[in-house]
């Protein structure tokens, strides 16, 4: 089931992608990104409830929480850059840089998970980093 959740995340990522292109025409990429997030949170909080899951709070460790904040720190960080380089530079551009991040992610697997390094993966992030270079060069 996961690759379904996968292919649904790209997809709206996708998505997310051209609408901030839009919605950035003429405001601040700060504010933007502020205007998101609170949507994002409260979508979030929505669903947690929905289904049922604030039970789950108590059971939160200190590492589990520490990680999370990190991590949100992380996105924040990647939004605002993000919306900043779409503000100033075509689409068709910082997508595939933005979506390099799956090279970057793969390494940190490797490093830092400590996942195993397969051939397969390499060459794989290899021509992820060639494409992207590619869709960033080619069209100058």
């Amino acid at each position: 089931m996961w690759p379904v959740y996968a292919l649904f995340s790209a997809l709206f990522a996708a998505t997310t992608a051209i609408l901030v292109k839009i919605g950035l025409e003429g405001i601040n990429s700060n504010l933007a990104v502020a205007i998101r997030t609170a949507v994002v949170l409260v979508m979030a909080w929505a669903v947690v409830f929905i289904t049922g899951a604030q039970g789950g709070l108590e059971g939160i460790s200190r590492r589990n929480l520490l990680f999370l904040v990190l991590s949100g720190i992380a996105t924040g960080l990647s939004w605002l850059f993000y919306f900043r380089a779409l503000q100033l530079g075509p689409a068709s551009k910082v997508i595939p840089i933005d979506k390099s991040s799956v090279v970057f992610g793969m390494m940190m697997a490797f490093i830092i998970l400590r996942e195993p390094l397969t051939l397969r993966a390499v060459i794989g992030g290899a021509f992820i980093a060639v494409g992207t270079f590619v869709l960033i060069l080619g069209n100058r």
